[in-house]
């Protein structure tokens, strides 16, 4: 509870420092090597999980990343509720960082009625509480990731917190590229993630 109060705070700190858009929601670009990905973040509807990947930008945690982890229906058992995604963030290329860093306070798809349709972003997790800078990108609508859904036990889902606008057809690319047991080989470097 006192971890999770902290973490909220430092979002909450880091987000209040940061000058918001007069107009529309925040963009952010994901420059990889096969091109830009423009996401808009919904920070109307699930303030807690946007702000804190803002937070994680403008603190150029990003910079040098890269996606590591794709899911599609070969790699994944038969028996397996399947998904279909690309899964980026610094676990690879700064793993300390990414276990130093507090949980973000889960905010599910019922309340914030962002679901997992294709393009949608969302932060990865183990506990609910415990997302930190990993993300995936939907490739197809994902039932099973909301509120309720069977891709988690604890079926409470994942947070999805913003949709690709533009570049869906390089998060496809990058799905389709070679992978081990889920695992990009090579992974797909990211530049940065910067602001639109």
């Amino acid at each position: 509870m006192i971890k999770q109060l902290i973490a909220c705070c430092f979002i909450l700190l880091v987000a209040a420092c940061k000058e918001q858009p007069k107009q529309g929601l925040p963009h952010v670009i994901i420059e990889t090597g096969y091109g830009d990905i423009e996401i808009e973040l919904y920070t109307d509807r699930a303030p807690l999980t946007a702000n804190a990947f803002l937070a994680y930008i403008d603190s150029g945690y990003y910079n040098r990343c890269n996606f590591y982890r794709v899911l599609h229906m070969y790699n994944q058992p038969s028996i397996a509720p399947k998904a279909f995604l690309i899964q980026g963030g610094i676990w690879k290329s700064n793993n300390a960082l990414a276990q130093s860093l507090p949980g973000i306070p889960h905010e599910s798809t019922k309340q914030t009625g962002i679901l997992h349709k294709e393009g949608t972003i969302s932060m990865a997790r183990n506990e609910p509480g415990s997302a930190g800078p990993e993300f995936f990108i939907m490739v197809e609508d994902e039932t099973g990731f909301d509120y309720g859904g069977e891709n988690m036990a604890d079926g409470l889902g994942f947070a999805a917190f913003g949709s690709v606008v533009k570049g869906m057809s390089i998060v496809r690319k990058i799905q389709n590229q070679k992978e081990v047991n889920q695992y990009l080989q090579p992974p797909i470097f990211i530049n940065r993630i910067r602001r639109k």
